[in-house]
């Protein structure tokens, strides 16, 4: 995390030039209602093997009114779990680890930088550093406030069992 450059020059993209809706990303990620932290695609390039999505905040996001009271600011884990449900899209849209579901492999390096607050639009760039299909998948990602370094990390997915998982919630 050394590069104080972002992942992915903001020029290359438009965060007002959506490629994928919040319907399109739901073909791809289970998640739904209050844990959706995912808004909006505005770039992807297999090549580089990178992707650009965004964030909406709100004064309406559950997590305002208690993170903190008269000081609301976005939980990191939540910035963490928007990374990844973006590299999932990816993953998934793509078809790179061969499995119905991705799931959280763990995280290094993770810093935050600044604050996310009710309002803010929190862009999130994401790079694929080494897949290993149908074991792991690990990127790199930064998430930015108007062009400002707020999160960085890196991410790993792993598959998930998902007819397994079906089946034990149904038990």
């Amino acid at each position: 995390m050394a590069s104080k450059d972002p992942l992915i020059p903001f020029s290359k993209y438009d965060v007002d030039t959506v490629i994928a809706d919040i319907d399109i990303i739901r073909t791809y990620n289970p998640q739904r209602h209050e844990i959706e932290q995912l808004t909006a695609v505005v770039f992807e390039d297999l090549e580089s093997k990178s992707i650009v999505g965004y964030v909406e905040t709100s004064m309406d996001d559950f997590w305002v009114r208690g993170h903190m009271p008269g000081l609301p600011l976005m939980p990191g884990v939540l910035m963490c779990e928007a990374a990844a449900q973006l590299a999932s899209y990816f993953v998934q849209k793509y078809d790179m680890m061969g499995c119905e579901m991705m799931g959280f492999g763990g995280m290094d390096d993770v810093r935050f930088r600044g604050a996310v607050r009710p309002g803010d639009r929190l862009v999130i760039q994401c790079q694929q550093k080494k897949v290993r299909r149908g074991a792991v998948i690990v990127c790199q990602f930064m998430g930015f406030v108007n062009e400002n370094r707020v999160v960085e990390g890196v991410i790993r997915g792993i598959p998930l069992p998902a007819e397994e998982l079906r089946q034990m919630s149904t038990s």
